[in-house]
């Protein structure tokens, strides 16, 4: 799926560059296909490519493997992302890869919690600090501004039985956006949390009928929500609209947390 070094000019402008990681499916696969069609460039990562992501192959999307959590897969993948994108100026991060794992924490394995976290807040960490660190050595167009959107859940702001380490690495991803638009606002950098609620996709495909069914009486739209309800507020976080939006955590949930 790596691509040859396309030409990065469209038209009057430059193509942006962002980063979106686990975008093999789900949201991120959502938010990769319409950065594409916003005429973005694109590069992401996750353990193995899917076929739907490599349906959108091109010269504007690059892919990479990565174990999300782990710092040395994520540093390799921002230098091979970072040098993929050439001239494009790196614009924006997408800290979307993120599993959950389901248990009530007196029984709950060790290693699964710390996989949680690893994934979730630890991952989302190295990414930011990688993104961080390749703006500061750009120079020209490619220093000024940007933006760091991370995907976080309503998990982590209301809790959910049997969801402890996913809903405590979540509170920190949001807390990490407050911490960290603090620190880079001066750079005209804006950091912003997502939280979507229960979202239609794979990581909600181990929810009972009867949790599903429950979920949705709670919600006043009465509905779960997908992919496409989210894939908006993010581009709009990522584009020029979003410039002066920073350390928020924006619920899309339906209306379940009102």
């Amino acid at each position: 799926m790596t691509a040859a070094h396309p030409t990065v000019e469209d038209g009057s402008r430059t193509k942006r560059h962002i980063i979106v990681t686990g975008g093999s499916r789900g949201l991120g696969l959502a938010l990769v296909e319409a950065l594409l069609a916003d005429g973005c460039r694109v590069s992401t990562c996750s353990r193995a490519p899917s076929e739907a992501l490599e349906r959108l192959a091109g010269p504007d999307l690059f892919w990479h493997p990565c174990r999300i959590g782990d710092g040395a897969e994520v540093r390799a993948f921002f230098d091979a992302a970072v040098a993929w994108g050439g001239n494009s100026p790196l614009w924006g991060l997408v800290n979307n890869a993120g599993i959950a794992r389901e248990g009530v924490l007196a029984t709950f394995p060790e290693v699964d919690a710390e996989a949680v976290i690893q994934t979730n807040l630890t991952g989302a960490l190295q990414a930011a600090r990688a993104f961080l660190r390749a703006k500061l050595a750009a120079r020209g167009a490619g220093a000024q501004g940007g933006r760091i959107v991370n995907i976080s859940s309503i998990i982590g702001q209301r809790g959910y039985v049997g969801l402890a380490a996913y809903s405590a690495s979540k509170a920190g991803l949001d807390g990490l956006t407050r911490a960290l638009a603090r620190e880079v606002g001066r750079r005209a950098i804006t950091v912003n949390s997502v939280a979507p609620g229960y979202l239609d996709t794979e990581m909600s495909g181990s929810l009972s009928d009867g949790q599903r069914d429950q979920i949705v009486r709670r919600t006043p739209l009465g509905r779960l929500g997908t992919a496409a309800d989210v894939v908006p507020l993010v581009r709009f976080l990522l584009g020029d609209g979003g410039g002066f939006i920073t350390g928020q955590t924006l619920t899309v949930d339906g209306g379940i947390t009102c």
